[in-house]
């Protein structure tokens, strides 16, 4: 098979189109044949040498892949209602930039009804990530309000989408006034241009006063200390990635005034069984969504797998609304 390999640690010309042996199903596993494959942040950090593979995982980058299922655990497949030739989405650990990927039966899901394998590849990392994040580690409930670091990205687009439907109310930040146009067409109920607004200062004006109940966070660093200030009592601060830095200094007293909760995740690492449950709850709550037309998937652009270096600059760029998608 072709796969895009990770020559080295780099820049995107390190990326590579290579001929490897096609991987095979194992216990509990799926065999797909890709015909789309997720782009997302946490390739571009492998690429570069900070996000180092989990043990076991394929060293071919890619976490999220669109096709047929072509062979597999036939137990494991009867048991979640798939059959051979089935088109699903599946997050991955790794091996997601190729023709051919194996998955795990748990964190595969069926393409929702008039989706392309395109449209498809682009849900599973986001939809996870959000999901896990937003909503069971931080609880966001119906009524409250939802801050979203980044509302552009592929994780913002996600976000933005599914807090709406849930019924919350969502503030999201971007850098520039066409990316604010772009959250406030998928749902948005406010968008605030971080580099000529001080986010925190519009957070608690937007809410009079309030502040917000929940932030999903992929900056961290020097964000965390007005990210503390612009919480409401009893919010929660969730972060999921680093672009800020790792270090923080905030105001503690404000935790322990408002009865803060900051927590965090990364999801490439945890257990199948984990992944499962919230591949089950996506099923449950979030799939009919996207087949009755609520939540749309967010393309940006489309590549060549083997314009895999292409994509990457584009990510690194940060050019893009919503997702970037390889296809084979």
């Amino acid at each position: 098979m072709r796969v895009i390999e990770i020559t080295s640690f780099g820049a995107p010309d390190v990326l590579r189109l290579a001929e490897r042996l096609a991987p095979v199903a194992g216990s509990g596993e799926l065999l797909i044949r890709v015909s789309a494959s997720g782009v997302n942040r946490p390739d571009v950090l492998q690429r570069t040498g900070n996000y180092p593979v989990p043990p076991g995982a394929s060293d071919i980058p890619g976490l999220e892949v669109a096709g047929e299922i072509i062979s597999g655990d036939a137990g494991a497949m009867a048991a979640a209602g798939f059959k051979i030739g089935e088109r699903v989405c599946a997050l991955v650990a790794g091996g997601g930039y190729a023709e051919f990927c194996v998955a795990p039966v748990g964190q595969c899901l069926p393409v929702p009804p008039g989706l392309s394998d395109v449209e498809a590849a682009s849900l599973p990392e986001t939809f996870f990530t959000v999901w896990s994040n937003v909503f069971e580690r931080a609880g966001l409930q119906q009524g409250e309000t939802l801050l979203i670091q980044g509302g552009s990205s592929g994780i913002g687009v996600t976000a933005i989408q599914i807090a709406k439907a849930m019924g919350a109310t969502v503030l999201v930040t971007a850098g520039s006034d066409e990316k604010c146009a772009a959250c406030l067409a998928l749902g948005a109920d406010h968008a605030i241009n971080y580099k000529t607004s001080d986010f925190s200062e519009e957070a608690k004006r937007l809410t009079g006063g309030q502040g917000v109940d929940v932030i999903l966070d992929m900056v961290a660093g020097s964000y965390v200390a007005r990210e503390v200030q612009c919480l409401a009592e009893d919010g929660r601060l969730v972060i999921i990635a680093l672009q800020g830095g790792t270090k923080a200094e905030f105001n503690a007293a404000l935790v322990l005034r408002k009865r803060l909760s900051i927590t965090g995740s990364t999801l490439r690492p945890r257990p199948l069984a984990f992944k499962a449950a919230i591949a089950a709850q996506l099923t449950e709550k979030v799939w009919p969504l996207i087949a009755s037309g609520q939540i749309k998937p967010v393309i940006y652009r489309t590549f060549a797998a083997t314009d895999a270096s292409k994509a990457h600059a584009l990510m690194e760029s940060n050019q893009h609304v919503g997702k970037i998608v390889l296809t084979w």
